[in-house]
């Protein structure tokens, strides 16, 4: 019996990859819809979603949806300023942090602005009180728009 061979692929478009630009492991970012102007962020690769610190997380209901209210401390190890925030709640998510703990977790959709650029992220709320940063920024939201370069920091300065 004769051997068949392999069918021959049609010549295509090569797929060209275009240069993402670089970020940092620590990074200052806004998020606009939060009135939170600058927060510094740990940009860490391994965890899938985003987090902020949040704390005083009140659910409510408003036209049939579901709404967070919540205080965030931007600064590190700082209490002051305190601010008040507001958001819809698109998922409630349960989430293995670092040390192995799963906690359920409401999910929010705001704006992060990191230099010039902004795009919608996801973000988890926790209290983040004991870790380093104020805010974590996982893979998903760097995902096809930076490489990370753990070897900097602060990278995106506004221009």
């Amino acid at each position: 019996m004769p051997k068949k061979e392999a069918p021959k692929k049609a010549p295509g478009k090569k797929r060209k990859r275009r240069l993402l630009p670089a970020i940092g492991w620590r990074e200052i970012v806004a998020l606009p819809d939060l009135d939170i102007d600058k927060i510094k962020v740990k940009v860490d690769t391994g965890a899938r979603t985003s987090a902020l610190h949040a704390h005083g997380i009140t659910k409510f209901k408003k036209r049939n949806a579901t709404y967070v209210r919540f205080f965030v401390h931007p600064h590190q190890r700082k209490k002051k300023p305190e601010i008040e925030c507001t958001a819809l709640v698109v998922d409630e998510r349960s989430v293995t942090d670092s040390g192995g703990k799963t906690t359920q977790r409401y999910v929010i959709r705001t704006t992060i602005m990191a230099g010039e650029d902004s795009w919608p992220i996801e973000l988890t709320l926790t209290n983040r009180d004991e870790m380093g940063f104020r805010m974590l920024v996982g893979r998903q939201a760097v995902r096809r728009r930076f490489v990370v370069d753990p070897g900097r920091s602060f990278v995106m300065r506004k221009k």
